[in-house]
C-alpha cells in the first residue's frame, strides 16, 4: 500500500471514491479543500491510500496556522464532519499513522478528527494524549422517493407553518453565484445579530465555484427584499446544508420554514436518501427545529490527538464572557463586521 498527498489531477478519482462510499459526505469532496486554500490560504493535505493503482482510502486534512501560535491539523474545518473513508481497518490505521506523522513534521500542536466513529484505533498514541467530545449530534432526515410522500408524512402543524410563509407573501427562488451579494447581505446580517463573526464572501464564492452543480443556493423574498438564504451541497445519495439564514426582523413570516421545505423537497425529488441538517446540541432550539421535520440525532465524535505528548486541555465554557462579547458584536455596524469578521473567522475551525 502506498500513501501520497493528492494533487489536482487526482480530483476525479478522489470524488468518485467518496461518492461510492457508504459513509460519504459532501464535505469530503475535493472541492472543500480547494475552497479553503483559495479563500483562506490554509494548506490542504489530502491523503490517498492506493493498492495496485486503485484508491482504497482517503483522508482530507487542512493545516490552520495563525501567526500568533502553533497550528492545528483538522479534518475538516468549517464543517461538522471530516475524517477518512477506508475500505478496511488496515487502510484506516495506515492513513491515521500517516496523518499523525505529517502533522508532527509540520509542528502542528494537535490533530483533530470530526467523525461519526466513537473510538479511534491508534495503538501508537497514548490514551492520555487523546480527548473526545461528543456533545453534538448531526440531525439526519431519511427521505422517501418523492416530496409528495414526504409532505403527506408531515404533521398538520408543520404543513401549516410552511403554508403560513406562503400566505405571508414569502416566495422561494433558486439562485447561484450571480446572487452572491443577496445571499451575503442576509447571511452577514444574521451572523451579526447572533453575535458571531461572519465568514468572508470570498469563502462562500469559492465553495460555490468549486462545487459547481453540486452546490445550490436558495433565496426567500418578500416583494423585492431578500429575507432568507441558504446553500446546500450534494454528494452521492446525501445532501447537507452548511448555511441557512433568515432575518430576525421577518421571522414572524416563517421564511425559514419555506426555505427548508424547498431544500428538502429538492432532495427527495432528485433521488437523495438523506438530508443532513447539520450539528446541534440535544434539546436546544435548533435541535427542536430540525426534529420537527422528522430528523433523527446521529452522534458526532470530535477526536483531538495531542502531538507533543501532553494531555489535552479541558476548554472552559466561560458562558458569561462569551455572552458579553456577543452582545458587543451585535451592536457593531454591519459594514464593520463584514470587514473584521472574516479576519477572525478564518482562524476558527468550527
Amino acid at each position: 500500500m502506498e500513501i501520497k498527498i493528492a494533487i489536482n489531477s487526482d480530483q476525479k478519482r478522489w470524488d468518485c471514491f467518496v461518492q461510492k462510499h457508504i459513509k460519504s459526505s459532501p464535505y469530503l469532496l475535493f472541492a472543500w479543500g480547494k475552497a479553503v486554500e483559495t479563500a483562506y490560504s490554509h494548506k490542504a493535505f489530502y491523503l490517498i491510500a492506493e493498492k495496485q493503482g486503485q484508491i482504497v482510502g482517503i483522508f482530507p486534512l487542512v493545516y490552520m496556522k495563525p501567526f500568533w501560535s502553533a497550528g492545528q491539523m483538522v479534518s475538516l474545518p468549517f464543517c461538522d464532519l471530516g475524517d477518512q473513508l477506508s475500505q478496511n481497518r488496515e487502510v484506516e490505521e495506515a492513513l491515521l499513522a500517516k496523518a499523525i506523522s505529517l502533522a508532527k513534521a509540520i509542528n502542528a500542536r494537535f490533530l483533530e478528527l470530526r467523525s461519526r466513529v466513537p473510538v479511534l484505533s491508534l495503538p501508537q498514541v497514548p490514551i492520555t494524549s487523546m480527548r473526545t467530545l461528543s456533545h453534538k449530534v448531526s440531525m439526519i432526515l431519511e427521505l422517501p422517493n418523492s416530496s409528495e410522500v414526504l409532505w403527506k408524512n408531515f404533521k398538520a402543524k408543520l404543513r401549516s407553518q410552511v403554508r403560513k410563509a406562503e400566505k405571508n407573501g414569502c416566495c422561494f427562488t433558486w439562485g447561484g453565484i450571480e446572487q452572491l451579494d443577496l445571499f451575503y447581505q442576509v447571511f452577514s446580517l444574521n451572523m451579526r445579530d447572533l453575535g458571531s463573526p461572519v465568514h468572508s464572501k470570498s469563502w462562500i464564492k469559492a465553495v460555490l465555484e468549486y462545487y459547481g452543480s453540486d452546490a445550490r443556493m436558495g433565496l426567500i423574498h418578500v416583494g423585492n427584499q431578500s429575507i432568507g438564504a441558504g446553500i446546500i451541497l450534494c454528494n452521492g445519495t446525501g445532501l447537507s446544508i452548511p448555511w441557512a439564514s433568515t432575518l430576525r426582523s421577518h421571522n414572524h413570516l416563517s421564511p425559514n420554514m419555506l426555505l427548508y421545505w424547498h431544500f428538502i423537497k429538492y432532495a427527495a425529488d432528485h433521488g437523495y436518501h438523506r438530508f443532513d441538517f447539520g450539528r446541534s446540541s440535544p434539546n436546544e432550539g435548533t435541535y427542536n427545529f430540525k426534529a420537527q421535520w422528522g430528523a433523527q440525532p446521529v452522534p458526532l465524535y470530535w477526536h483531538r490527538i495531542m502531538l507533543n505528548g501532553k494531555t489535552p486541555e479541558v476548554e472552559e465554557n466561560d458562558s458569561m464572557h462569551r455572552a458579553g462579547v456577543e452582545q458587543i458584536w451585535r451592536k457593531l455596524p454591519l459594514a464593520l463586521t463584514q470587514v473584521i469578521g472574516p479576519v477572525i473567522r478564518r482562524h476558527i475551525s468550527l
